[in-house]
Protein backbone atom coordinates (compact mmCIF):
# COMPACT_ATOMS: atom_id res chain seq x y z
CA UNK A 1 0.00 0.00 0.00
CA UNK A 2 1.39 3.61 -1.44
CA UNK A 3 1.59 5.94 1.98
CA UNK A 4 0.18 9.44 1.05
CA UNK A 5 2.91 12.27 2.38
CA UNK A 6 0.66 14.61 3.94
CA UNK A 7 0.32 18.64 3.87
CA UNK A 8 -2.38 21.24 4.19
CA UNK A 9 -2.21 22.83 0.78
CA UNK A 10 -0.68 21.15 -2.14
CA UNK A 11 -0.43 23.69 -5.24
CA UNK A 12 0.16 22.66 -9.22
CA UNK A 13 2.09 24.59 -10.48
CA UNK A 14 5.34 26.87 -9.56
CA UNK A 15 5.10 29.86 -11.62
CA UNK A 16 4.85 33.30 -10.61
CA UNK A 17 1.35 32.91 -9.04
CA UNK A 18 1.93 29.61 -7.88
CA UNK A 19 5.42 30.25 -5.47
CA UNK A 20 3.79 33.26 -4.21
CA UNK A 21 1.10 31.68 -2.65
CA UNK A 22 3.52 28.88 -1.36
CA UNK A 23 5.13 31.48 -0.03
CA UNK A 24 2.62 33.50 1.62
CA UNK A 25 0.77 30.25 2.88
CA UNK A 26 4.57 29.13 4.63
CA UNK A 27 4.92 32.09 6.35
CA UNK A 28 1.64 31.72 8.67
CA UNK A 29 3.25 28.31 9.34
CA UNK A 30 1.38 26.09 6.81
CA UNK A 31 2.45 23.15 5.11
CA UNK A 32 2.72 23.40 1.86
CA UNK A 33 3.65 21.48 -1.32
CA UNK A 34 4.64 22.19 -4.60
CA UNK A 35 4.30 20.48 -8.10
CA UNK A 36 5.98 22.05 -11.00
CA UNK A 37 7.92 20.15 -14.13
CA UNK A 38 11.54 22.26 -13.44
CA UNK A 39 12.44 24.91 -11.23
CA UNK A 40 13.28 27.81 -13.50
CA UNK A 41 16.65 28.94 -13.61
CA UNK A 42 18.61 31.76 -12.94
CA UNK A 43 18.44 34.91 -15.73
CA UNK A 44 21.71 35.72 -17.39
CA UNK A 45 22.68 37.05 -20.70
CA UNK A 46 20.11 38.89 -23.26
CA UNK A 47 16.61 39.63 -21.66
CA UNK A 48 14.00 37.00 -22.67
CA UNK A 49 11.59 38.75 -24.05
CA UNK A 50 8.58 37.30 -21.43
CA UNK A 51 8.02 40.43 -19.93
CA UNK A 52 5.67 41.83 -17.12
CA UNK A 53 4.43 44.94 -15.72
CA UNK A 54 4.56 44.78 -12.32
CA UNK A 55 2.66 47.10 -10.44
CA UNK A 56 3.00 48.59 -7.10
CA UNK A 57 0.51 46.40 -5.63
CA UNK A 58 2.27 43.54 -6.69
CA UNK A 59 5.95 44.96 -5.89
CA UNK A 60 4.73 45.44 -2.45
CA UNK A 61 3.48 41.81 -2.25
CA UNK A 62 6.54 40.20 -2.88
CA UNK A 63 8.42 41.98 -1.02
CA UNK A 64 6.33 40.94 1.89
CA UNK A 65 7.42 37.80 0.33
CA UNK A 66 11.10 38.10 0.51
CA UNK A 67 11.11 37.23 -3.32
CA UNK A 68 11.36 41.17 -4.27
CA UNK A 69 14.73 41.91 -2.37
CA UNK A 70 16.55 38.56 -4.34
CA UNK A 71 15.85 39.50 -7.56
CA UNK A 72 19.04 41.03 -9.17
CA UNK A 73 18.79 45.18 -9.47
CA UNK A 74 20.28 44.65 -12.99
CA UNK A 75 17.57 43.01 -15.11
CA UNK A 76 14.87 45.90 -13.24
CA UNK A 77 13.71 48.59 -15.00
CA UNK A 78 11.47 51.34 -13.36
CA UNK A 79 9.62 53.24 -15.89
CA UNK A 80 8.69 56.60 -14.29
CA UNK A 81 6.72 57.89 -16.98
CA UNK A 82 3.85 56.79 -19.28
CA UNK A 83 2.49 57.82 -22.94
CA UNK A 84 0.04 56.75 -24.62
CA UNK A 85 -1.41 58.29 -27.95
CA UNK A 86 -3.83 57.19 -31.06
CA UNK A 87 -1.64 57.30 -34.15
CA UNK A 88 -2.53 60.10 -36.56
CA UNK A 89 -4.37 61.93 -34.00
CA UNK A 90 -4.32 64.71 -31.40
CA UNK A 91 -5.49 62.03 -28.52
CA UNK A 92 -2.66 61.42 -26.10
CA UNK A 93 -2.44 60.95 -22.42
CA UNK A 94 0.57 61.18 -20.60
CA UNK A 95 1.59 60.15 -16.52
CA UNK A 96 4.64 61.06 -14.43
CA UNK A 97 5.14 59.46 -11.17
CA UNK A 98 6.76 62.58 -9.81
CA UNK A 99 3.23 64.45 -10.11
CA UNK A 100 2.37 61.67 -7.96
CA UNK A 101 4.96 61.95 -5.37
CA UNK A 102 6.13 58.37 -6.32
CA UNK A 103 9.47 57.51 -7.04
CA UNK A 104 7.83 55.16 -10.19
CA UNK A 105 5.18 53.56 -11.74
CA UNK A 106 5.87 50.11 -11.90
CA UNK A 107 8.70 48.19 -13.16
CA UNK A 108 9.32 45.83 -16.25
CA UNK A 109 10.80 42.49 -15.26
CA UNK A 110 11.08 39.35 -16.94
CA UNK A 111 8.95 36.11 -16.11
CA UNK A 112 11.94 34.10 -15.23
CA UNK A 113 13.25 36.49 -13.36
CA UNK A 114 10.44 36.79 -10.99
CA UNK A 115 10.48 33.13 -10.59
CA UNK A 116 13.21 31.97 -9.73
CA UNK A 117 13.54 34.60 -6.72
CA UNK A 118 10.12 33.14 -5.27
CA UNK A 119 11.88 29.74 -5.84
CA UNK A 120 15.12 30.56 -3.79
CA UNK A 121 13.18 32.39 -1.37
CA UNK A 122 11.07 28.77 -0.98
CA UNK A 123 14.09 27.48 -0.83
CA UNK A 124 14.60 29.01 2.45
CA UNK A 125 11.17 27.83 3.87
CA UNK A 126 10.87 24.39 5.75
CA UNK A 127 7.13 24.55 5.36
CA UNK A 128 7.83 24.49 1.53
CA UNK A 129 8.43 20.98 -0.25
CA UNK A 130 9.00 20.82 -4.18
CA UNK A 131 7.57 17.73 -6.36
CA UNK A 132 8.99 17.47 -9.82
CA UNK A 133 7.25 16.15 -12.74
CA UNK A 134 3.73 16.16 -13.61
CA UNK A 135 0.92 14.86 -11.91
CA UNK A 136 -1.04 12.30 -12.79
CA UNK A 137 -4.00 11.70 -11.09
CA UNK A 138 -6.02 13.40 -8.70
CA UNK A 139 -8.98 12.07 -6.34
CA UNK A 140 -11.19 13.81 -3.77
CA UNK A 141 -12.78 12.92 -0.49
CA UNK A 142 -14.61 14.48 1.78
CA UNK A 143 -11.84 15.69 4.06
CA UNK A 144 -8.91 16.20 1.80
CA UNK A 145 -7.82 15.27 -1.95
CA UNK A 146 -5.17 13.07 -3.25
CA UNK A 147 -2.80 14.12 -6.13
CA UNK A 148 -0.41 10.56 -7.76
CA UNK A 149 2.97 12.61 -8.99
CA UNK A 150 5.13 11.91 -11.22
CA UNK A 151 7.23 9.07 -9.28
CA UNK A 152 4.52 7.05 -8.45
CA UNK A 153 4.01 8.80 -4.70
CA UNK A 154 1.24 10.31 -3.33
CA UNK A 155 0.35 13.49 -1.74
CA UNK A 156 -3.04 14.34 0.55
CA UNK A 157 -3.66 18.00 1.18
CA UNK A 158 -6.78 19.44 3.02
CA UNK A 159 -7.02 22.08 -0.20
CA UNK A 160 -5.40 21.99 -3.43
CA UNK A 161 -4.45 24.90 -5.38
CA UNK A 162 -4.38 25.41 -9.27
CA UNK A 163 -1.60 27.43 -10.35
CA UNK A 164 -1.02 25.84 -13.79
CA UNK A 165 -1.44 28.09 -16.23
CA UNK A 166 -4.33 29.05 -18.89
CA UNK A 167 -4.36 25.17 -19.85
CA UNK A 168 -4.44 23.77 -16.50
CA UNK A 169 -4.57 20.66 -15.97
CA UNK A 170 -6.10 20.34 -12.29
CA UNK A 171 -8.87 22.12 -13.77
CA UNK A 172 -9.53 19.80 -16.69
CA UNK A 173 -9.36 17.38 -13.96
CA UNK A 174 -12.33 18.75 -12.51
CA UNK A 175 -14.13 19.39 -15.62
CA UNK A 176 -14.88 23.15 -14.27
CA UNK A 177 -16.60 25.17 -17.04
CA UNK A 178 -14.35 27.49 -19.41
CA UNK A 179 -16.19 30.75 -20.63
CA UNK A 180 -13.82 31.19 -23.81
CA UNK A 181 -13.52 33.90 -26.40
CA UNK A 182 -10.53 34.34 -29.10
CA UNK A 183 -9.73 37.68 -29.71
CA UNK A 184 -8.62 37.32 -33.27
CA UNK A 185 -5.00 38.85 -32.23
CA UNK A 186 -1.51 37.34 -31.51
CA UNK A 187 0.76 39.02 -29.25
CA UNK A 188 3.80 39.83 -31.35
CA UNK A 189 6.42 39.86 -28.40
CA UNK A 190 10.27 41.12 -29.31
CA UNK A 191 13.27 42.83 -28.18
CA UNK A 192 14.69 45.86 -29.84
CA UNK A 193 17.44 48.59 -29.77
CA UNK A 194 16.35 52.06 -30.24
CA UNK A 195 18.97 54.73 -31.48
CA UNK A 196 17.18 56.73 -29.09
CA UNK A 197 16.98 55.99 -25.13
CA UNK A 198 13.88 55.47 -23.91
CA UNK A 199 14.30 57.22 -20.42
CA UNK A 200 12.14 55.25 -18.30
CA UNK A 201 9.05 55.95 -20.09
CA UNK A 202 6.55 53.25 -20.92
CA UNK A 203 5.17 53.68 -24.51
CA UNK A 204 1.85 52.73 -25.89
CA UNK A 205 0.64 53.73 -29.42
CA UNK A 206 -2.72 52.70 -30.40
CA UNK A 207 -3.13 51.83 -34.47
CA UNK A 208 -5.84 50.16 -36.68
CA UNK A 209 -4.40 46.78 -36.28
CA UNK A 210 -4.30 46.81 -32.72
CA UNK A 211 -1.94 48.46 -30.15
CA UNK A 212 1.76 47.99 -29.48
CA UNK A 213 3.50 48.92 -26.31
CA UNK A 214 7.40 49.46 -25.91
CA UNK A 215 8.51 48.33 -22.63
CA UNK A 216 11.40 50.32 -20.95
CA UNK A 217 14.26 47.38 -20.43
CA UNK A 218 17.34 48.21 -18.08
CA UNK A 219 19.21 49.45 -20.93
CA UNK A 220 18.64 52.37 -21.85
CA UNK A 221 18.28 51.90 -25.14
CA UNK A 222 16.53 48.47 -25.54
CA UNK A 223 12.55 48.02 -24.72
CA UNK A 224 10.36 44.86 -25.18
CA UNK A 225 7.47 45.45 -27.54
CA UNK A 226 3.93 43.70 -27.28
CA UNK A 227 2.04 44.23 -30.25
CA UNK A 228 -1.67 43.19 -31.00
CA UNK A 229 -2.05 42.12 -34.25
CA UNK A 230 -4.13 39.62 -36.51
CA UNK A 231 -2.84 36.22 -36.84
CA UNK A 232 -1.57 36.42 -40.51
CA UNK A 233 -0.25 39.72 -39.72
CA UNK A 234 1.83 38.32 -36.18
CA UNK A 235 3.01 35.25 -38.39
CA UNK A 236 4.26 37.42 -41.26
CA UNK A 237 6.20 39.50 -38.79
CA UNK A 238 8.36 36.71 -37.19
CA UNK A 239 9.23 35.37 -40.74
CA UNK A 240 9.98 38.35 -42.48
CA UNK A 241 13.58 39.64 -42.50
CA UNK A 242 15.06 41.51 -39.70
CA UNK A 243 15.17 44.77 -41.83
CA UNK A 244 11.62 44.74 -42.62
CA UNK A 245 10.55 44.05 -39.46
CA UNK A 246 12.80 46.94 -37.56
CA UNK A 247 10.93 49.16 -40.42
CA UNK A 248 7.45 48.24 -40.04
CA UNK A 249 8.55 48.91 -35.95
CA UNK A 250 9.71 52.41 -36.46
CA UNK A 251 6.83 53.44 -38.39
CA UNK A 252 4.10 51.77 -36.61
CA UNK A 253 5.82 53.66 -33.06
CA UNK A 254 5.89 57.00 -35.29
CA UNK A 255 9.99 56.62 -34.44
CA UNK A 256 9.23 57.52 -30.99
CA UNK A 257 12.41 56.10 -30.05
CA UNK A 258 13.91 56.79 -33.62
CA UNK A 259 15.36 53.73 -35.53
CA UNK A 260 14.75 50.32 -34.16
CA UNK A 261 17.28 47.00 -34.60
CA UNK A 262 15.73 43.51 -33.16
CA UNK A 263 18.13 41.79 -30.91
CA UNK A 264 15.64 38.84 -30.11
CA UNK A 265 13.72 35.84 -31.36
CA UNK A 266 10.35 37.04 -32.60
CA UNK A 267 7.11 35.44 -30.83
CA UNK A 268 3.61 35.51 -32.00
CA UNK A 269 1.20 33.98 -29.25
CA UNK A 270 -2.17 33.65 -29.16
CA UNK A 271 -4.38 35.97 -26.88
CA UNK A 272 -7.75 34.64 -25.73
CA UNK A 273 -9.94 35.14 -22.95
CA UNK A 274 -10.83 32.33 -20.29
CA UNK A 275 -12.97 32.63 -17.06
CA UNK A 276 -13.27 29.88 -15.53
CA UNK A 277 -17.24 30.05 -13.68
CA UNK A 278 -16.26 28.60 -10.52
CA UNK A 279 -12.70 30.25 -8.93
CA UNK A 280 -13.16 27.42 -6.24
CA UNK A 281 -15.20 23.79 -5.68
CA UNK A 282 -14.93 21.79 -2.26
CA UNK A 283 -11.24 21.79 -1.39
CA UNK A 284 -10.04 23.35 -4.74
CA UNK A 285 -9.15 26.90 -5.54
CA UNK A 286 -7.90 28.47 -8.86
CA UNK A 287 -6.00 31.41 -9.05
CA UNK A 288 -4.23 33.51 -11.77
CA UNK A 289 -4.68 31.99 -15.74
CA UNK A 290 -5.79 28.97 -14.65
CA UNK A 291 -8.95 31.15 -13.29
CA UNK A 292 -8.88 33.80 -15.95
CA UNK A 293 -6.67 35.19 -18.65
CA UNK A 294 -7.21 38.36 -20.06
CA UNK A 295 -6.01 40.96 -23.18
CA UNK A 296 -2.59 42.13 -22.66
CA UNK A 297 -4.02 45.88 -23.54
CA UNK A 298 -3.16 47.19 -19.95
CA UNK A 299 -0.75 45.09 -18.65
CA UNK A 300 -2.85 43.79 -15.90
CA UNK A 301 -2.60 39.62 -16.34
CA UNK A 302 0.22 38.76 -13.74
CA UNK A 303 -1.08 41.17 -11.86
CA UNK A 304 -4.53 39.76 -11.21
CA UNK A 305 -2.60 37.06 -10.55
CA UNK A 306 -0.63 38.04 -7.66
CA UNK A 307 -3.71 39.47 -6.30
CA UNK A 308 -5.58 36.57 -6.53
CA UNK A 309 -2.85 34.86 -4.61
CA UNK A 310 -2.71 37.53 -2.44
CA UNK A 311 -6.31 37.21 -1.62
CA UNK A 312 -6.21 33.67 -1.23
CA UNK A 313 -3.19 33.47 1.39
CA UNK A 314 -5.05 35.94 3.70
CA UNK A 315 -8.54 34.11 3.86
CA UNK A 316 -7.01 30.29 4.26
CA UNK A 317 -4.13 31.84 7.05
CA UNK A 318 -6.51 33.63 8.94
CA UNK A 319 -9.13 30.73 8.54
CA UNK A 320 -5.94 28.15 9.48
CA UNK A 321 -5.25 30.86 12.65
CA UNK A 322 -9.13 30.01 13.69
CA UNK A 323 -9.06 26.17 13.21
CA UNK A 324 -11.06 26.07 10.31
CA UNK A 325 -11.61 23.48 7.69
CA UNK A 326 -9.14 25.21 4.99
CA UNK A 327 -10.80 23.58 2.23
CA UNK A 328 -14.28 23.95 3.10
CA UNK A 329 -16.26 25.25 -0.15
CA UNK A 330 -18.08 27.78 2.24
CA UNK A 331 -14.77 29.50 3.05
CA UNK A 332 -13.59 29.44 0.16
CA UNK A 333 -16.24 31.51 -1.39
CA UNK A 334 -14.75 34.64 0.44
CA UNK A 335 -11.84 34.11 -2.08
CA UNK A 336 -13.80 33.88 -5.29
CA UNK A 337 -16.55 36.29 -4.87
CA UNK A 338 -13.81 39.29 -4.91
CA UNK A 339 -11.68 37.68 -7.46
CA UNK A 340 -14.13 36.81 -9.54
CA UNK A 341 -15.48 40.15 -9.57
CA UNK A 342 -12.10 41.89 -10.12
CA UNK A 343 -11.41 38.98 -13.31
CA UNK A 344 -15.11 40.38 -14.76
CA UNK A 345 -14.31 43.97 -14.07
CA UNK A 346 -10.73 43.69 -15.93
CA UNK A 347 -12.06 41.41 -19.00
CA UNK A 348 -15.00 43.80 -19.85
CA UNK A 349 -12.88 47.40 -19.47
CA UNK A 350 -10.29 45.33 -21.89
CA UNK A 351 -13.13 44.16 -24.30
CA UNK A 352 -14.45 47.77 -24.21
CA UNK A 353 -11.07 49.53 -24.48
CA UNK A 354 -9.80 47.11 -27.50
CA UNK A 355 -13.25 47.96 -29.56
CA UNK A 356 -12.87 51.19 -29.11
CA UNK A 357 -9.43 51.56 -30.48
CA UNK A 358 -9.26 49.13 -33.05
CA UNK A 359 -10.17 50.33 -36.88
CA UNK A 360 -10.35 53.54 -38.25
CA UNK A 361 -14.06 54.43 -37.84
CA UNK A 362 -14.17 58.31 -37.86
CA UNK A 363 -16.94 58.51 -35.20
CA UNK A 364 -14.75 55.96 -32.30
CA UNK A 365 -11.56 57.62 -33.22
CA UNK A 366 -13.29 60.93 -32.55
CA UNK A 367 -14.37 59.53 -29.11
CA UNK A 368 -10.80 58.50 -28.18
CA UNK A 369 -9.73 61.50 -29.15
CA UNK A 370 -12.09 63.44 -27.04
CA UNK A 371 -11.23 60.95 -24.02
CA UNK A 372 -7.94 60.96 -24.02
CA UNK A 373 -7.83 64.46 -23.88
CA UNK A 374 -10.35 64.82 -21.53
CA UNK A 375 -8.38 62.60 -19.26
CA UNK A 376 -4.93 64.15 -19.54
CA UNK A 377 -6.13 67.55 -18.66
CA UNK A 378 -8.23 66.73 -15.56
CA UNK A 379 -6.35 65.88 -12.48
CA UNK A 380 -8.87 63.61 -10.13
CA UNK A 381 -9.30 61.39 -14.00
CA UNK A 382 -5.72 60.94 -14.34
CA UNK A 383 -5.55 59.98 -10.51
CA UNK A 384 -7.70 57.41 -10.87
CA UNK A 385 -6.10 55.95 -13.79
CA UNK A 386 -2.39 55.96 -12.21
CA UNK A 387 -4.24 54.18 -8.96
CA UNK A 388 -5.55 51.51 -11.15
CA UNK A 389 -2.24 50.94 -12.75
CA UNK A 390 -0.62 51.20 -9.67
CA UNK A 391 -3.40 48.86 -7.91
CA UNK A 392 -3.78 50.95 -4.85
CA UNK A 393 -4.23 54.40 -3.99
CA UNK A 394 -1.55 56.55 -4.24
CA UNK A 395 -2.61 58.75 -1.28
CA UNK A 396 -1.08 54.95 1.13
CA UNK A 397 1.79 55.71 -0.99
CA UNK A 398 3.23 58.77 0.44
Amino acid sequence: MVMAQSVQVAIVGGGMVGMATALGLARAGISVAVIDRAKPEAASGPYDVRVSAINRASELYLRRLGAWQRMPAQRLSAYTGMKVWDKDSIGNIEFDAADYQQPDLGHIIENRVIAHALWQQAEHDANISCFFGAPQSVAFGEHEAWITLADGGMLSARLLVAADGANSWLRQQLNVPLSFRDYGHHGLVATVQCSRPHEGIARQVFLPQGPLALLPLPNPNQCSIVWSLPPEQAQELTECDAEAFCQRITLASEAALGKVEVVSDRLAIPLTMRYARDFVLPRLALVGDAAHTIHPLAGQGVNLGLADSEHLVSVINDAAAKGRDIGDLKLLQRYARPRKAAAQEMIAAMSGFKWLFAGQDPVKKGVRDIGLALVNRIPGLKRKFIEQALGVATTNLR
